[in-house]
């Protein structure tokens, strides 16, 4: 089984930042992706930003060039910068690991909200 912790959410008021962090453990054998996804209040769940086991990356049009993915594989954590953040980017943010057969775990969620 896999877990996933996440961290870091919280209130910020818009133009602000936040870094949001997830650790894996349990029976980690083959990682081929992390990444973070995000639901606002009635809309539907989204990408936000995904890293792969070989550092490739790709974000939301939304937030390419205001968040930052990167990992720790030796701590099998990912982390998501988040700068001049935007009321809309208001939502429960959750971390996600997909395997090399194509398993998927999900982390818990932790709220992001940002005032104007």
């Amino acid at each position: 089984q896999v877990q996933l912790v996440e961290s870091g959410g919280g209130l910020v008021q818009a133009g602000g930042s936040l870094r949001l962090s997830c650790a894996a453990s349990g029976r980690l054998f083959s990682i081929n992706a992390m990444g973070w996804y995000r639901q606002a209040p009635g809309k539907e769940r989204e990408l936000v930003a995904r890293i792969t086991s070989g550092g490739s990356t790709n974000y939301a049009d939304s937030v390419r060039g205001r968040f930052t993915i990167s990992r720790d594989n030796g701590k099998n954590t990912v982390y998501l910068q988040m700068n001049s953040l935007k009321p809309e980017d208001t939502a429960v943010y959750s971390c996600k690991l997909t395997t090399s057969q194509n398993y998927a775990y999900w982390g818990q969620g932790t709220q992001v909200t940002v005032s104007s």
